[in-house]
């Protein structure tokens, strides 16, 4: 009698944990290749900062804004 075979590894990652795992390597891979530093001008000052912390908090900006906007 033979013993039922345990799934492997990889078999047991749900999708929803695959699509976390792409988007996850394509955010490393973002931030590795914008590593460069830009100025922003924002009123009188100018800030040096990476490319990817500036787009990071571009980001977070608008997602707060789409949060305080929609609608119940």
């Amino acid at each position: 009698m033979t013993e039922p075979s345990k799934p492997s590894v990889l078999a047991r990652i749900s999708p929803k944990q695959w699509v976390a795992i792409v988007l996850t390597v394509l955010a490393v891979l973002f931030i590795l290749e914008n590593r460069h530093k830009v100025d922003i001008e924002f009123l009188l000052m100018t800030i040096r900062s990476p490319m990817w912390l500036v787009l990071l908090a571009t980001f977070a900006v608008g997602w707060l804004a789409g949060l305080l906007a929609r609608r119940r």
